[in-house]
């Protein structure tokens, strides 16, 4: 059989690639005589994947709810790689950045609309009734979504605002984490008695919450980007792509979230208490979270008047 020249330079580009690691390309190349070939299924796990789906009750839309979820947390783990890959950029470029950037805020525009799947699919009386089954668990308890807001920005623009006078970058990370604004939903701040949910909650997940803040302390998106030359800081397009991201993550995000709750928890004079126990009528408003990744690209206005647009 005759070698053609491609093939042989593919070998030459084996070779090196396994001499670079004491490897055998012959052993290698054996080996492909007796491998499988790929799948669709095999390759994206679709039997794993599929058998994840574990009700609790027999109410169809408790599967709605399941699924819907899970799929949040694909998306969760999608931005945080593109995160990762702008926060470890030795050499962040404007185009990178703002690429990464769009890329980040077309999933939150994905989760944001998607929450139509929840507003509008299931019905109110089935969820009631599942939602029970639920206690203690919430979303709150998505550990990917506080690493995204840990990857985002400063750690002080995470702390609930009643306290940010108090904290600087020479506190303990154990005490900012404290007074982080989630805080609020599962904490009594005058008896300091924390409820079972976040209790459960930083005892799975404080440790590499603390660990993760450390390793973002200086290399967050917000970090980075203060840390770009002030000709690249002002180029438009970087800066429409942070306003995006915020404004996306940090108000329709959450708003599109408010207002799914509102329709299935608001009955009556008084809201449905969340399954976490979370006061999550006032918790979850943008204009009492005070929550802005990015402060330096919006106005003194705009800052002024966060989240009351809507």
């Amino acid at each position: 059989m005759e070698i053609q020249p491609e093939t042989l330079k593919l070998l030459e580009q084996l070779k090196k690639k396994y001499d670079a690691i004491d490897q055998d390309l012959d052993t290698h190349l054996e080996g492909l005589l007796y491998g499988e070939p790929i799948t669709y299924w095999d390759y994206i796990q679709t039997d794993a994947l599929l058998n994840l789906q574990v009700q609790r009750t027999t109410l169809p839309d408790e599967m709605v709810f399941i699924m819907y979820h899970q799929i949040n947390e694909l998306l969760f783990k999608m931005i945080l790689w593109e995160i990762q890959q702008v926060a470890h950029h030795k050499e962040l470029t404007v185009k990178f950045f703002s690429e990464r950037l769009m890329r980040i805020s077309r999933y939150f525009d994905m989760l944001t609309s998607s929450f139509q799947i929840m507003t509008e699919g299931m019905e109110v009386e089935q969820y009631l009734q599942f939602r029970n089954t639920l206690t203690p668990a919430s979303g709150f308890q998505s550990a990917q979504y506080r690493k995204i807001e840990f990857a985002s920005t400063d750690l002080i623009n995470l702390i609930d605002a009643r306290f940010r006078d108090t904290i600087d970058r020479d506190t303990p990370y154990e005490h900012a984490l404290e007074h982080l604004y989630w805080q609020a939903a599962g904490k009594n701040y005058h008896t300091g008695k924390k409820s079972y949910l976040l209790s459960a909650f930083e005892e799975k997940y404080k440790n590499e919450f603390i660990a993760f803040t450390k390793e973002y302390n200086t290399i967050n998106l917000y970090a980075k980007f203060k840390s770009l030359p002030e000709s690249v800081k002002k180029d438009p397009k970087l800066r429409k792509a942070m306003r995006h991201y915020d404004r996306t993550v940090n108000i329709k995000w959450v708003m599109a979230h408010y207002n799914t709750a509102v329709k299935y928890l608001n009955h009556g004079n008084e809201p449905e208490e969340a399954t976490g126990g979370s006061d999550w009528a006032k918790y979850m408003l943008p204009k009492y979270q005070r929550r802005i990744f990015f402060p330096e690209v919006w106005t003194a206005e705009e800052l002024k008047n966060w989240g009351h647009d809507v």
